[in-house]
């Protein structure tokens, strides 16, 4: 709180960063809005679906103006914002200091607000306000820290944030003590020993703790013995992990059948789906639901439960950990995040067609529609009023558009049949005619090509079967690189490899075992022999939480795995139903966040959020010895990797360098080379199979570049690889070095043609992704690419595209109907390729 405070004395823009649950709202809204109040006009923000709007709603009383006037001039200046804090400071009863804008919750901007042109008008009314000169504004952001890459899009945010940042993390034992013991001693209350002894043992060094210890602590006061709290009671009430999710669970038992049916919708509901970060809460307003007494009764026993808050016209979890600590509403999320995603999609379109007065323009049609039709045929979803009617009032204008357009093919028929009468006039007009339908029909097919290839990625996760005739379609009218890139993006074999996020993934030496690693402590096994029919072959369990790294021995059945609980560990999957556990690495406090094996398989280095790599010597797997301790990075490291012969290890991290070891003298590791790799953060190293080339992957414009370190004291830039837009967090190279594969959160994949290192080509790139990707991997007898995806999907697809592209009917399917061809290929002849 202190730091805090005097950071905000010294500068004018200050960014809170912590994980969810980690106090953050409580440092703002609890600590720095009460102990600077008397000092500055404090105003509290929280972004909301419309950050700017929420802005000026919160700022235009205490400026004298009407919201929407200031939420104008705020869109069209957002150096405005600067302005009304300095009308504000200086009306007669305000504070004579300046004014202090908390935003708390600053990641709704990218979760909540779907408008990209708001998103940066808010970012820069922020930085403009606190920069300006003559400022009168401060700024302070409570930011959730998987949310920081999202602020790194921005470039004045970046540099707003250089010097700016203040981490909030996992409390110490006195504090914790003091937060246990102080409000039950202001309470009269006494806190039994072995309940505080059990408290600090569960709570330190847990991130994200304090919501779960603050329920924990009503539910034990709730069944306290007098005035005294003790250990039964918090047992009863389940513990520290458990106690919200009993409350929970509790609340769903009480309700009857149609209650369930609406606690679930209403759940759904307030959690926004992320996309390669953890679900997050989300605000609702009471517009937003119906009015039935079932929905009232089923809001209003949850928040005596105190599983939701209501503010004003708005309603909310009152916990986000509650989304990851209640099993039953994890499961509800994870049934089909891709429904939930469109639904509220749905949601917002609805609201907006509401407050235009009912606009027909601003009805959903095309794939929009088609993708939100779906809902209707689910129970799971819960449609409101508001919902249903803009649905069917979207179904009418689509059924109608299509009326018009059938007459209008029929008008266009008789205009073909007019003209082929009056061309048989004479031989000229005939053969003048025919070269000219012929050169629009190769214009027509070629933008039909183009548009309907462009579509058919769009729709594969919903439709793939749909999909993936469409794009083999384009790609016969128009054989080019866009259509068969669309084409090989649609034939990849797709399946859920974890109900959860998927954060690994590694291919044994054999190719034959696919190893993935996720959010929900298990590594997956699974047999590719056939990439067409990945069938699961055993799990691996035993991680006490997410697993954020695995790696393949390449020469023995050997798995390592590693993640949050700190400890590395070593299996044998020589038969993958039965792994077995050959050994434990442990990291001392020191989440693992990389491993890579050595090419001989007799070492294997890890790293993780310390900043240090570990190298053990594993030649007996079951006796690991640990042979140095690699320093050096400021953050956490992401990614390792050894040379082709073994002797040289890379380390990449977030800090946005790398780190060249020389492992030759056994025990004494020397240090090569340090340098600045990437723009923001190295996420990914890999070296080539041919000798001295490495890539390193992150973020900013070439978010991929080529290092020569064949003289390994002196590593040179040898090409950067644009192309991507968004951070590349994972890149392999092919077995023989020619091809390099690429996986972004812009939801693609680029395979690179690096035969010639200083002139990478692009050679293909793959979409039709629903979320970030988060590894890609080439098999090791370099038949198969696999990529890895965090909505917890994997893909397969052969590295022979024209065996793909041959065998794109092979899996049955049901042929393309002629109402679905004539939507999307209008005007050609009706030839389904899959019949």
């Amino acid at each position: 709180m202190a730091e805090l405070a005097e950071r905000l004395e010294r500068q004018r823009f200050v960014v809170l960063i912590g994980a969810s649950g980690s106090g953050k709202s409580s440092l703002l809204r609890a600590g720095l809005v009460p102990r600077l109040q008397s000092a500055m006009t404090t105003v509290v923000v929280t972004p909301g679906p419309k950050p700017l709007e929420e802005c000026a709603v919160r700022l235009a009383a205490l400026a004298g103006v009407t919201p929407g006037g200031l939420y104008k001039e705020l869109k069209d200046d957002p150096g405005n914002l600067g302005r009304v804090a300095r009308q504000i400071t200086a009306r007669p009863h305000a504070d004579d200091g300046d004014m202090l804008l908390v935003v708390d919750q600053f990641e709704e901007t990218f979760t909540l607000c779907r408008d990209m042109v708001e998103q940066d008008r808010f970012v820069e009314a922020l930085v403009a306000a606190a920069s300006a000169e003559g400022s009168r504004c401060r700024v302070a952001l409570g930011v959730h820290a998987d949310f920081y890459a999202h602020c790194t899009h921005h470039p004045l945010l970046v540099e707003a944030m250089r010097d700016a940042q203040v981490p909030v993390g996992p409390m110490n034992l006195d504090e914790l003590r003091r937060v246990v013991v102080k409000p039950a001693q202001q309470a009269g209350l006494t806190v039994e020993s072995a309940l505080l002894a059990t408290l600090m043992a569960q709570a330190h060094r847990q991130v994200g703790v304090l919501p779960l210890l603050s329920h924990a602590l009503l539910q034990t006061w709730r069944r306290r013995r007098g005035s005294l709290l003790t250990l039964d009671a918090l047992d009863a009430a389940g513990g520290i992990e458990g106690a919200l999710a009993k409350s929970a669970e509790e609340f769903y038992e009480d309700l009857d059948a149609d209650q369930r049916t609406t606690a679930r919708h209403l759940f759904m509901r307030l959690t926004a789906p992320a996309a390669g970060t953890e679900d997050t809460k989300r605000r609702v307003t009471r517009g937003e639901l119906d009015e039935d007494h079932i929905t009232t009764s089923v809001v209003e026993q949850a928040a005596a439960a105190r599983l939701v808050s209501l503010d004003r016209d708005r309603i909310e979890i009152a916990h986000e950990a509650l989304i990851g600590s209640w099993p039953r509403l994890r499961d509800w999320l994870a049934a089909d995040r891709d429904r939930r995603r469109v639904h509220h999609q749905l949601t917002e379109a609805a609201e907006t067609w509401v407050s235009l007065g009912e606009d027909p323009g601003a009805l959903y049609r095309g794939t929009r529609l088609e993708a939100a039709r779906q809902l209707t045929e689910s129970d799971d979803i819960g449609l409101s009023t508001r919902e249903h009617a803009f649905l069917l009032g979207s179904l009418a204008a689509a059924a109608a558009e299509s009326r018009l357009a059938v007459r209008g093919s029929r008008r266009l028929r008789v205009l073909i049949t007019t003209l082929g009468v009056l061309a048989l006039l004479t031989t000229a007009t005939t053969v003048l005619a025919v070269r000219a339908n012929r050169a629009m029909t190769v214009q027509r097919n070629d933008a039909i090509a183009l548009n309907v290839a462009a579509e058919a990625t769009r729709m594969y996760p919903a439709a793939p079967a749909l999909a993936t005739q469409l794009a083999l379609v384009s790609y016969r009218l128009k054989p080019d690189r866009n259509t068969l890139n669309a084409l090989l993006s649609t034939l990849m074999t797709t399946w859920t490899a974890h109900r959860s996020e998927a954060y690994a993934l590694d291919v044994s030496h054999d190719s034959t075992l696919l190893a993935t690693g996720g959010r929900d402590r298990t590594v997956r096994l699974w047999d590719i022999r056939d990439p067409r029919q990945p069938v699961r072959v055993g799990t691996v369990e035993g991680s006490q939480g997410a697993v954020y790294a695995v790696a393949m021995h390449p020469g023995k059945r050997i798995l390592a795995t590693g993640g949050v609980d700190e400890v590395v560990r070593l299996w044998d999957v020589t038969r993958p139903d039965r792994p077995r556990s050959v050994s434990l690495l442990p990291h001392h406090g020191d989440t693992v966040r990389a491993m890579a094996f050595s090419p001989d398989g007799r070492t294997l280095a890890d790293a993780g959020q310390s900043g240090r790599a570990h190298v053990w010597d594993i030649t007996d797997p079951r006796r690991p010895k640990l042979r140095a301790v690699l320093p050096g990075h400021t953050d956490t490291v992401r990614s390792v990797a050894f040379s082709a012969d073994g002797r040289l290890l890379a380390t990449g991290g977030q800090d946005a360098s790398v780190r060249l070891w020389d492992l030759g003298a056994p025990g004494r590791p020397t240090l090569r080379a340090a340098w600045h790799a990437q723009e923001l953060g190295v996420f990914w190293v890999e070296f080539s199979p041919r000798a001295g080339l490495l890539a390193t992957a992150g973020g900013g414009v070439e978010a991929v570049r080529l290092w020569d370190t064949t003289e390994p004291g002196r590593p040179r830039l040898v090409a950067g690889i644009c192309g991507h837009d968004d951070v590349v967090g994972g890149v392999d190279f092919s077995r023989d070095g020619r091809t390099l594969v690429s996986s972004s959160d812009d939801r693609s994949v680029r395979i690179w043609d690096v035969s010639t290192p200083t002139a990478p080509r692009n050679r293909a790139l793959l979409t039709a992704y629903d979320t970030a990707v988060m590894g890609v991997r080439f098999s090791p007898d370099g038949r198969t690419l696999v990529s890895g995806v965090f909505d917890g999907t994997v893909r397969l697809l052969t590295t022979d595209f024209d065996q793909a592209v041959s065998r794109a009917c092979d899996a049955p399917r049901r042929p393309i109907s002629r109402d679905s061809w004539q939507r999307y290929f209008a005007g050609v002849p009706y030839r389904p390729p899959c019949a």
